[in-house]
């Protein structure tokens, strides 16, 4: 008889491959089906720990393509499913948004209905007890100034990239599946991630890869926008806690309470590398440190409020900034083969494209 199973969309990114080896050691009633494209963030290596293992398996798909879905939902017929995939970088979504609007609304809009198609024909109470999660950010929200408060659950939609914009309209058709045809569906809106595996465009990443190879540290702006962030693990844990006990219909805000500037964000990582990692020439890393022109429609600050997600799910992040933050350069210092592997040509010509002429 085939084990019961979720599936996850996008498990081979940084969120959702830390969700993958979350779920392997903490659910193995539930053996869990990786639906991955494997674009250029989707990395395989991430997940190199898990996957001979019995519970895991992997099928390479896009989740815009309505009929491989389709099929893998009627062969693995899963309990749930909890959908990671998107693209998910700002920079990236102003130098090209259309792929952003094809994978983040159309690709939702697609899996969606072939999910749907799916739960609509099963038996009464299976149907009762299937669950879609849909993962999303803080950045449908907008931006906040310095004495607002965070962000909850009945903040108004306000995003300002082509980025937040498809997240918000993906979230849109989530609400609207649940609501129009009863899909029992959840969506969790997360704060900055950060950890192991998270692909080096992103800033905590970036920083501590540039600083090891003695390169400039790329500040936006004045350095001063402010971001609320939420160490991966604690985050998957919340999405674990959303897929059990989250009420249909509803929306789970996760945030870190743990509110930094990206100057301070890059001091601390300059800090620990002094410490753990040495320049030869005994320089501190936060000469390295070097003010670029900020990007387009730059949000100042990012907060979450996530009293509904203590509440009702009984979650609260368990990691701090400064252990977080730790634990994550050390994972980078300890996995070199991982960063090498990523650091590709792929990923040299778009720091090439986003920071030649800042």
């Amino acid at each position: 008889m085939t084990q019961a199973c979720i599936i996850v969309t996008g498990g081979a990114g940084f969120i959702g491959a830390n969700f993958i080896h979350q779920w392997i050691a903490t659910e193995p009633a539930l053996s869990v089906i990786n639906l991955d494209k494997l674009t250029y963030a989707g990395n395989p290596a991430s997940l190199r720990a898990v996957e001979s293992n019995p519970n895991y398996a992997f099928a390479r798909a896009d989740i815009g393509d309505f009929d491989t879905v389709c099929r893998l939902l009627a062969q693995r017929k899963p309990v749930a499913v909890v959908n990671f995939a998107a693209e998910s970088h700002v920079d990236r979504s102003i130098h090209g948004p259309g792929e952003f609007v094809q994978t983040n609304i159309v690709g939702t809009f697609q899996l969606l209905e072939a999910v749907r198609s799916y739960w609509s024909a099963l038996p009464n109470e299976t149907r009762r007890q299937f669950r879609f999660l849909h993962v999303s950010t803080d950045e449908v929200y907008g931006s906040l100034q310095a004495s607002d408060p965070p962000f909850t659950e009945r903040s108004p939609y306000a995003p300002n990239s082509p980025y937040s914009a498809s997240k918000a309209g993906s979230d849109h058709l989530v609400r609207a599946y649940h609501h129009t045809y009863g899909l029992p569906a959840i969506t969790t809106n997360c704060s900055n991630n950060y950890g192991p595996y998270q692909f080096p465009e992103k800033l905590i990443p970036l920083v501590i890869l540039n600083a090891l190879a003695g390169k400039p540290l790329p500040v936006y702006g004045d350095g001063m926008n402010v971001r609320d962030w939420l160490y991966v693990g604690d985050h998957c844990t919340a999405i674990r806690l959303a897929l059990s006990k989250g009420r249909p219909g509803e929306m789970y805000n996760i945030g870190g309470n743990n509110e930094r500037t990206n100057i301070d964000v890059v001091r601390v990582i300059c800090g620990i590398l002094d410490e753990l990692r040495p320049a030869s020439d005994r320089k501190k890393h936060e000469s390295l440190i070097t003010y670029v022109a900020d990007r387009p429609g730059h949000d100042r600050r990012y907060a979450i409020d996530a009293t509904k997600s203590s509440d009702e799910l009984g979650w609260k992040p368990t990691d701090t900034f400064e252990s977080g933050i730790r634990k994550t350069v050390r994972w980078y210092l300890d996995n070199p083969d991982w960063v090498q592997g990523v650091v590709s040509g792929e990923y040299r010509k778009w720091v090439e494209t986003n920071y030649s002429r800042r």
